[in-house]
């Protein structure tokens, strides 16, 4: 059969059901068996190459003992892969987008971050992702202990999951001054966090850490976020937009992503070199502990 396009939604479709199926303790063999096809159509359908007919689907969520809103979900996000008119950017809207996302950096090979005001998620210490959820609980009319709970479990397992990674990957991250200039939390919130970014770039080679001074003319996507994921030559890329509040828009047209890449190429060569990102955070962080000891 002709492979389908690897759209964001079909290859979420795809990440979500190999995750539920290795949940679940089950081959490609196993599953391919019980819905009466091969195991190249499995390997097709999570690899985001191939659909699912509804029956199928519901077949396959049935051997992986997927129940309630996790099988709702997967049920919608199949409707959305077959009936999926070309456009060119996808709104994630269904329930569990956060869990998609990082299905979708598991699996790329290359990631390019920036953000203008806050330490991209992957880079942030323990102390910082608490603060950051306080305070977006703050604006919450119902804030949940339950909910924060999980949230900061889910962020401190996807940086496990990209750190760990038996995979190669090449991660580039430019982060914009305010982000560390800022205070988020407390002051002793920022040098961890300070402290924490010069032992990622320590020990951390395949991560590239850039900073963006404040006074660099003509940035190109001031005030805005982006992610890019690359999965190699044979899968498009994968382009992220971020928001403050509300759901973010993905990207697969070439135009939209390669417009991306080449923005994302413009932040880095206005940014410090890692040895002087290197020097600039660890200025930062002296002043911090000078100034804590000097009203102690």
């Amino acid at each position: 059969m002709v492979n389908a396009r690897p759209t964001v939604e079909r290859r979420q479709l795809g990440l979500a059901l190999k995750r539920l199926r290795e949940q679940a303790g089950r081959s490609q063999l196993e599953a391919a068996r019980h819905i009466g096809k091969d195991v190249p159509r499995i390997s097709k359908v999570e690899d985001g190459l191939s659909t699912l007919s509804a029956d199928e689907l519901d077949k396959l969520l049935d051997l992986y003992g997927t129940s309630g809103s996790d099988r709702e979900t997967i049920v919608t996000l199949g409707l959305e892969t077959r009936r999926r008119q070309p456009r060119r950017a996808y709104t994630d809207l269904l329930p569990g987008s956060f869990q998609r996302f990082a299905d979708l950096e598991a699996a790329a090979s290359t990631m390019y971050y920036y953000e203008s005001g806050v330490v991209p998620g992957l880079l942030q210490s323990p102390g910082y992702v608490n603060a950051l959820f306080a305070a977006a609980d703050s604006v919450l009319p119902e804030p949940s202990e339950a909910i924060r709970r999980n949230r900061t479990s889910f962020r401190f397992r996807r940086q496990e999951t990209i750190w760990q990674s038996r995979k190669r990957k090449e991660l580039h991250f430019v982060i914009g001054e305010a982000a560390l200039d800022d205070v988020t939390g407390n002051v002793e919130v920022m040098r961890e966090q300070l402290a924490h970014l010069l032992d990622i770039i320590d020990t951390r080679p395949h991560a590239e850490v850039r900073l963006l001074p404040r006074t660099v003319p003509d940035n190109p996507a001031r005030g805005g976020g982006l992610t890019l994921l690359e999965f190699g030559a044979s899968v498009p890329r994968i382009g992220f937009a971020s928001v403050v509040y509300g759901p973010s828009t993905y990207y697969d047209d070439p135009g939209d992503t390669g417009a991306m890449l080449r923005n994302f190429q413009r932040l880095n060569d206005l940014s410090l070199s890692v040895a002087d990102t290197r020097k600039s955070i660890s200025r930062k962080l002296e002043r911090l502990t000078a100034d804590a000891q000097s009203k102690s």
